[in-house]
């Protein structure tokens, strides 16, 4: 079914890592496919270091080979879908799981005007044995739910393999991972642009050959790259919330103990509260720079409130803030030091103990202000 560049319509591209007992069927599902659209199309293997006959068995029954040496779920369709000429890209894996001969209701979203077209396993037909039980009905489930949570989308099954989606759409995500998480990104891009996402219910086969996948360690990359896209509630929230405590106990016990109920804040919540303002400070200067670093890297996330903070926060207001923290700290210090020597109170006592801490605990914030400040600047000057 390959044509010349300009007749291609479809690009139906198979990530493969020995599958020598499954490709030949996929690649001839997907011609059947094809020929069930009446649409000119073409077949592409990616072969990410296959050690069997994969490859040579995918090109005998007519599809376009590459290869890509770099091991990696997104290595190998990043790979694919740099060489395919189709208007609409269909992605699957070529391990028996999906019959590409559904690529109709695959492609019929496409046309009538959607980016992006997920397959549904948990909305469809899961065959006996085809996925682990651990998968349905925790993993999958979840992940989804927190993709959808972040990422504002509704679907059923975030991690389907099979899916297909238009040419623009593509270039507009920038997809840049390599592993596994490469499904996640696709959806979160997608989900952040505004993106048009169809759902199609499918049948999900059991696998032929040896399962690649590893349940936790591909379950943990999924779970990391959705965490990183949301510094909001990841970081700064957490951070802000931290700090804020922390700066209430210290203010609230500076003239001296308070009894709450049956609790005596004393001096051991005094120490508590400036350990949760500087460790709360340092959180939200994380949030920043991740904020910083995905700009310079032009990733999007969901972290409106984090780039209000820093259209706020410049490195000269960084540094006033962080000077003036510093000084506040270091002139009640300064201040007690010269009522001691004056010989008012015995000198070590304990009676200016909170305000030690306080004057410590903004010298501490306000050196954390002005480095952070000069790290954020730092990150981001632009490299071109």
């Amino acid at each position: 079914m390959e044509e010349s560049a300009e007749e291609v319509r479809i690009s139906v591209v198979m990530p493969c890592l020995n599958e020598e007992d499954t490709i030949a069927q996929c690649i001839e599902a997907a011609r059947d496919g094809l020929l069930n659209l009446s649409m000119n199309g073409e077949i592409i293997v990616v072969d990410n270091g296959s050690t069997d006959r994969s490859a040579e068995i995918a090109q005998s029954v007519g599809a376009r080979v590459v290869h890509q040496p770099k091991r990696g779920y997104g290595n190998a369709y990043r790979k694919g879908f740099s060489v395919a000429r189709g208007n609409y890209l269909v992605m699957g894996d070529s391990d028996g799981t999906y019959d590409f001969r559904e690529l109709v209701s695959f492609i019929s979203p496409l046309a009538e005007g959607y980016d992006l077209v997920m397959c549904s396993r948990l909305a469809g037909e899961i065959l006996p044995g085809a996925m682990p039980w651990l998968h349905q009905y925790i993993g999958v489930p979840f992940l989804t739910w927190l993709l959808n949570y972040f990422a504002g989308t509704r679907i059923s099954d975030a991690h389907c393999g099979m899916r297909a989606l238009t040419e623009e759409t593509l270039e507009q995500l920038e997809l840049r991972t390599t592993g596994m998480e490469f499904a996640s990104e696709m959806v979160i891009r997608a989900g952040l642009a505004g993106s048009k996402i169809a759902e199609v219910p499918i049948t999900y086969y059991k696998r032929g050959g040896e399962s690649k996948l590893n349940t936790f360690r591909d379950g943990w990359r999924h779970l990391r790259f959705l965490l990183l896209f949301i510094p909001n509630h990841l970081f700064l929230i957490p951070g802000l919330l931290l700090a804020t405590v922390g700066l209430v106990l210290l203010f609230l016990l500076l003239p001296g103990p308070v009894q709450l109920g049956p609790l005596n804040l004393g001096i051991h919540y005094v120490l508590l509260g400036s350990f949760m303002a500087i460790v709360g400070l340092q959180i939200v200067s994380l949030a920043l720079s991740i904020k910083v670093y995905a700009t310079t890297q032009h990733y999007r996330q969901t972290d409106r409130a984090i780039s209000a903070l820093l259209k706020a926060f410049n490195l000269e207001r960084g540094l006033a803030l962080g000077f003036c923290l510093s000084a506040l700290g270091v002139g009640i210090i300064l201040y007690i030091l010269s009522i001691r020597l004056s010989g008012t109170v015995p000198f070590g006592g304990q009676n200016y103990l909170r305000a030690e801490v306080l004057a410590m605990t903004s010298i501490a914030l306000g050196v954390q202000t002005i480095f952070s400040s000069l790290f954020l600047s730092i990150m981001g000057i632009s490299k071109d």
